[in-house]
């Protein structure tokens, strides 16, 4: 019997893995080509290469999802870095880890109709939500342009990307928000651009990498990890084409080759860096941005709200040298 007992014993041990992998839950904030790394980084295995468990959730609120990753439910948060800065001046325990981009990337688009940007006043513009990138980022841009967004028109939140969308086409709003892949499909049916918003080189951390100090101090090897599967993810997305195609048209439901094709070559080009480095500069105009109505952000300073330490482990660990010899 204790022979038996021995040889069940040994088969166990044999058969079972070395150790489990280790449940990561990330969560993004929109339908767009700015979280093209995470659904590379998925579909191509890298998470899993790092003996991570990797669940990718979309919450469609960068505010909702501060709130639960500051709740404990998501692990590492890829959301606008205002919403993230905004819960840690409230006394959350946040922190910006990486970027996944560093400028916002949207383009103000509108009625054929419409020439001028003056032509909107008393006009509604559709965003996904209020405070979200879209939302300061074209407040940001009108005010360049001396429209007062509070005042000299209207914003309506619509809650996702493609309700923008429809909304121009339904003619329910007369300009909209929008970022690539929407972009070029609402290009695509005659719609114009009138403020390219990512040629304003706005900097800002969009979207930020984002996780919750206790799990900074639990789990720093996980987020390690983590980080080198999403820049493996930075490197395949810049590199294969054609895979990325397959995960932009899966997450995005954007079938046309062709706006897939711009909406390849807009990031690659002009947004997706090759590490998740944090532009602090981008950080400063956060504080800018919420010291109009947050007044613990006018004396806040930048570097209180993110930690270098994943990104310096990840340059020490020469991964970028392999992917970029």
């Amino acid at each position: 019997m204790k022979r038996l007992l021995l040889a069940l014993f040994l088969l166990t041990a044999i058969y079972q893995p070395a150790h489990a992998a280790d449940r990561i839950r990330i969560g993004y904030s929109s339908i767009s080509g700015a979280y093209t790394p995470i659904w590379v980084a998925h579909d191509a295995g890298f998470f899993a290469r790092e003996g991570l468990q990797d669940d990718i959730i979309l919450i469609p609120s960068g505010t909702q999802l501060a709130q639960v990753t500051v709740a404990g439910e998501i692990d590492i948060g890829s959301l606008n870095g205002s919403s993230a800065i905004a819960a840690a001046l409230a006394g959350a325990d946040l922190k910006i880890i990486g970027n996944s981009g560093n400028k916002m990337v949207f383009s103000l688009y509108v009625r054929p109709e419409f020439k001028t940007v003056d032509a909107l006043r008393g006009k509604k513009i559709g965003i996904t939500r209020f405070g979200s990138a879209p939302d300061i980022s074209v407040r940001y841009a009108l005010r360049k342009h001396n429209i007062n967004p509070d005042k000299d028109l209207t914003l309506i939140q619509l809650g996702f990307m493609a309700t923008v969308a429809a909304g121009l086409q339904g003619g329910s709003i007369e300009g909209g928000v929008v970022s690539p892949p929407t972009q070029f499909a609402i290009d695509k049916a005659g719609f114009k651009e009138l403020i390219s918003i990512t040629d304003m080189d706005y900097a800002f951390p969009n979207p930020a990498l984002v996780a919750v100090g206790s799990i900074i101090r639990s789990k720093p090897d996980v987020i390690n990890r983590f980080m080198r599967a999403y820049t493996r993810g930075i490197h395949k997305a810049r590199t294969d084409r054609e895979f990325t195609y397959k995960s932009l048209a899966k997450y995005t439901k954007i079938t046309d080759q062709v706006v897939l094709q711009k909406a390849y070559d807009f990031y690659m080009t002009k947004v997706l860096e090759k590490t998740p480095a944090v532009n602090m500069a981008g950080v400063v105009n956060v504080l800018d941005d919420l010291a109009k109505t947050v007044p613990a952000a006018k004396t806040a300073k930048p570097e209180q709200f993110v930690d270098m330490r994943f990104l310096d482990t990840l340059e020490k660990s020469g991964l970028l040298k392999e992917l970029y010899p």
